[in-house]
């Protein structure tokens, strides 16, 4: 691929706001992958990739091809985009010119690989200094498809696109904090109420309940407020 910079920084430019604008965290995700697809010359299909307590976690995928990928990597526990989720040579970015010729370090995947029609792939983590979000995975079903020029342009679009889901994670902290702060007010209303207490006496009667079941505090609220029974 040939990249002409500045279309691509104006493209860059409009992703960043496009992002931004989305209203969750999974249509943030959904959003880069397809961007991928649509700003990379070559990229025939784009997903991302997590690695969880050693599994395999699809966050985002176009199509079939990439969900197939993603299963047989963490199926097989070997691959380019399970090792890149992972951090395993410390690389941030990882090219296969010719995923059709056998892969010494991933023999089993680059064989089914093959089999899937996967060409050339191109994998670049997504973080911030503060968080890890996967790889983000680029496919392409024609070997070479991607040039030196991916490097760049691969680190561009995974900047931006980890910027926008570290915002769209902490807007997702600050709404969900701001429901529990709701359903634990209305929590303290009904037990102030059933029950003659005072808010300290009901806050702490909800802190006990929580304590004593291991179960987070809103979780506690939304049997108060759902069920019939309050504390003892």
């Amino acid at each position: 691929m040939t990249v002409d910079w500045q279309r691509y920084a104006e493209q860059m430019a409009q992703l960043a706001r496009d992002l931004l604008a989305q209203d969750s965290v999974q249509a943030t995700l959904d959003r880069i992958a397809a961007s991928a697809v649509k700003l990379i010359e070559g990229c025939d299909a784009a997903g991302i990739l997590a690695v969880s307590g050693g599994r395999a976690v699809t966050l985002a995928v176009t199509g079939d091809l990439v969900a197939e990928s993603d299963r047989l990597q963490g199926e097989l526990r070997e691959g380019p985009c399970f090792d890149a989720a992972r951090r395993m040579d410390g690389q941030r970015l990882f090219r296969i010119a010719d995923m059709t010729r056998p892969q010494p370090a991933w023999p089993a995947f680059s064989e089914a690989a093959r089999g899937l029609g996967i060409g050339s792939m191109t994998g670049v983590l997504l973080y911030t200094d503060e968080e890890d979000f996967g790889a983000l995975n680029l496919y392409s079903r024609r070997p070479g498809a991607f040039g030196e020029d991916i490097e760049g342009a691969g680190w561009l679009l995974a900047s931006h696109a980890a910027v926008a889901l570290s915002a769209a994670r902490t807007v997702d902290r600050l709404e969900n904090a701001l429901e529990t702060r709701h359903a634990v007010g209305e929590a303290i209303g009904i037990l102030m109420e059933r029950h003659g207490l005072g808010r300290e006496q009901a806050f702490e009667a909800l802190r006990r309940l929580s304590r004593q079941h291991d179960i987070e505090l809103h979780q506690v609220a939304g049997r108060v407020r759902g069920g019939p029974a309050g504390p003892r």
